[in-house]
């Protein structure tokens, strides 16, 4: 049976592209939660007000992949010791955060902190938020990476030095071909 995962880590672009393509993935969506404003668009989020962080939630196979396993590929592939900023995307809403979906994720976050901070020289500002009210983001920002993403400058830049660190450190997670 499957299970919901909830991560905020700078630009959902960036975040979606290194999550599909582990095995035991089977559905990823880009969307804003944490926030105040009820369905708020792409736009309203991108200033700043809404309190929102731009989301993946991930729909994955535990008995193919643990929720633990996609935390250190969270906590891998994203720099959690920046505040509110990944890169050049500067506000809350590029925060990195996890949404546990129960008291068991959430321990399992706070382990996952614990083993990812000898990794980063600085302290990990990764915040642990509760589960809000998910907002699918429009589907023009579903699977960018796979259509535009793959012309657009910025992501060009910024999503293949994270898809070389989940193939560098997490190969035997990635799906074979045909999956």
């Amino acid at each position: 049976m499957s299970q919901t995962a909830t991560f905020a880590g700078g630009c959902f672009w960036c975040v979606e592209a290194v999550f599909q393509d582990l095995a035991g993935v089977e559905s990823l969506e880009s969307g804003y939660i944490g926030g105040q404003l009820a369905n708020p668009s792409y736009k309203q989020v991108c200033g700043g007000d809404t309190g929102h962080a731009e989301a993946i939630r991930i729909a994955f196979d535990p008995a193919q992949i643990s929720y633990g396993d996609l935390l250190d590929v969270f906590f891998a592939t994203h720099d959690p010791t920046q505040l509110n900023r990944q890169g050049n995307d500067i506000g809350t809403q590029y925060r990195s955060a996890i949404f546990p979906h129960d008291a068991a994720q959430e321990a399992e976050a706070r382990a996952a902190m614990e083993r990812a901070q000898p990794d980063w020289p600085a302290p990990i500002v990764t915040s642990i938020e509760p589960l809000g009210t998910w907002y699918p983001a429009e589907d023009y920002h579903q699977e960018y990476w796979n259509g535009e993403g793959q012309r657009n400058p910025y992501c060009l830049a910024v999503i293949p030095p994270k898809l070389a660190k989940l193939r560098k450190g997490f190969a035997d997670r990635l799906k074979t071909t045909g999956e």
